[in-house]
């Protein structure tokens, strides 16, 4: 589905839930569940509070659709209430240095399901460089390059300036190489033979 069907199509599913319209609310969740997950956990890096404050962004959309703007997507808007309900509960119960080292030990494939090919398994050396980040770094190349976000949406989702996306992408990436350089041999040999980030 193109940009604009896919925008076309959210705004309709809003509109028929703003008439409680069950199906069409359900649609999206669908749609954007797997997403909300891998952001809170991204942040949170526990799945079960993961879960809970995915759950806890789609309440919260829900409550507030009236306000959401329909010629914005819907995406954007979704991941920003993950995001900062994510950094509350960091902040409120006190647990970020117990998330930082929950997110160091944990597996990205958990959650999920783990294939055994050597793409799985650079997938994971990936993750486990993108971890060792700061949150800012992080979030930045998850939200491009995890979910393949453009510089407007991610924009959105963080409430900055696509040009602060773009410079914080940057920044980022060469953070991540640098990490890489440094710790993980086998995903630098692959990088100098011009594969992203």
């Amino acid at each position: 589905m193109t940009f604009p069907e896919r925008l076309v199509n959210d705004a309709e599913l809003v509109t028929r839930a703003r008439r409680a319209d069950e199906a069409a609310w359900e649609t999206l969740t669908r749609a954007y569940a797997e997403a909300a997950f891998r952001l809170a956990y991204l942040i949170l890096g526990d799945p079960d509070d993961a879960d809970d404050v995915a759950q806890e962004a789609f309440i919260r959309a829900y409550r507030a659709l009236n306000q959401f703007d329909l010629a914005r997507p819907f995406r954007p808007w979704l991941l920003s209430i993950v995001a900062n309900l994510a950094r509350n509960r960091l902040r409120s119960a006190g647990r970020y240095l117990a998330a930082l080292q929950r997110a160091a030990r944990a597996d990205p494939e958990a959650h999920v399901g783990a294939p055994a090919d050597s793409a799985a398994a650079e997938a994971r050396e990936v993750w486990q460089a993108v971890k060792r980040l700061g949150q800012t770094d992080s979030e930045i190349i998850y939200l491009r390059y995890f979910l393949d976000m453009s510089e407007a949406d991610t924009a959105q989702t963080l409430g900055v300036a696509p040009g602060t996306v773009k410079s914080r992408t940057h920044r980022a990436l060469e953070r991540l190489r640098s990490v890489v350089a440094n710790d993980f041999p086998t995903l630098r040999e692959g990088w100098g033979r011009g594969t992203r980030p």
